[in-house]
């Protein structure tokens, strides 16, 4: 179903074709040319959408914002002063040769990069909420926590008791 992740995706790939899959983060139409804002467990990766392919630019205009993708494209280089430091994969970006919407969505109560969302809206959508990532940070931190605790019964870890269980 892909090839790599999205938050995987680096400099050592240039040229490849790639497939990846995830959640549209951010769209952004630029008159001629889609940018698409890519999600999954580790990270975001851009991919760009031209009209040279008709068919796939044609799709990618009426995505939105966490519809589930699955993207296939070449991957190449930013053009010089497009970089993204703040990005892992702010070198690169992918551009997109096939397109399947795998979900679509409706669009979220509120963006998932939003800091200023009030607790009542956090709560009432909170299978949203679990998606940003200061969220998504403390599950795994907290997941990592109890994998390491003793277990109140032995003085084994929880992860090597339920280990333990599965056999």
């Amino acid at each position: 179903m892909r090839s790599l992740y999205c938050g995987e995706l680096n400099t050592t790939h240039l040229d490849e074709q790639v497939t990846l899959c995830g959640w549209v983060h951010r769209r952004r139409d630029h008159g001629g040319v889609i940018f698409v804002d890519l999600r999954d467990r580790k990270g975001l990766a851009q991919v760009v959408f031209d009209p040279d392919t008709e068919a796939t630019f044609a799709l990618a205009e009426r995505i939105r914002n966490e519809y589930v993708l699955q993207v296939t494209g070449r991957v190449r280089r930013r053009p010089q002063g497009t970089e993204n430091p703040d990005m892992a994969t702010g070198e690169v970006e992918v551009l997109g040769i096939h397109l399947n919407v795998l979900n679509s969505a409706e669009t979220p109560p509120f963006q998932l990069d939003e800091d200023d969302v009030n607790e009542e809206t956090r709560l009432r959508y909170r299978y949203v909420d679990l998606r940003r990532p200061q969220m998504r940070c403390r599950r795994s931190c907290a997941c990592a926590r109890a994998s390491r605790m003793p277990c109140a019964a032995t003085s084994t870890s929880v992860a090597s008791s339920m280990s333990r269980r599965r056999s």
